[in-house]
């Protein structure tokens, strides 16, 4: 099931970036993330207080999260889009996290739908995703979804230094 966050989850999506910083750390995932800069339980509680974290639950038990909102991040206007669309047609999935003790159940996939389902419900046709380059199973995933690569910029992303920040979309319809 995937819902709002509460401020109950906030731990538990903390612990989902814990555990990601841990992997990166230990060579197991390539996010481009860094510990203690992004993402951190200040990002969640952020999300959380914009009224746009989503927590996608499993047998009582937090397995993944993601913000989903209309904001494009300030890199954006640097990119050459394939769909061009106003601020109001485009719905922005941002820190698509899945915990990763539980990888392979098809989590990101769910939340993928979640994501397109109410970006239509919404009244939005153009879904704009990033990631950084060097997550290179996030962009085959994202690949395999039909998202479209329409730029890498060189940028500062959330603290992070020198990432070469790959933007995606695809129209939905």
């Amino acid at each position: 099931m995937i819902r709002k966050a509460t401020d109950r989850d906030i731990s538990d999506i903390a612990g989902i970036y814990a555990r990601i910083h841990e992997a990166e750390a230990a060579g197991r995932l390539t996010t481009g993330w860094l510990k203690d800069v992004y993402p951190t339980e200040a990002t969640a509680r952020a999300a959380l207080d914009a009224g746009d974290l989503f927590v996608l639950e499993d047998v009582g038990r937090i397995v993944a999260a993601a913000r989903i909102n209309q904001v494009q991040v300030p890199d954006y206007a640097q990119v050459d889009w394939h769909y061009p669309a106003s601020d109001g047609q485009v719905m922005v999935l941002h820190t698509l996290t899945v915990d990763p003790l539980c990888f392979g159940r098809g989590y990101a996939r769910q939340f993928l739908d979640f994501y397109e389902a109410y970006a239509l419900d919404s009244g939005c046709e153009v879904l704009r995703i990033d990631t950084n380059a060097k997550n290179v199973s996030a962009r085959k995933m994202y690949a395999r979804r039909g998202y479209l690569e329409s730029g890498v910029i060189p940028t500062v992303f959330n603290g992070i230094p020198d990432v070469m920040l790959v933007c995606m979309e695809k129209r939905l319809g």
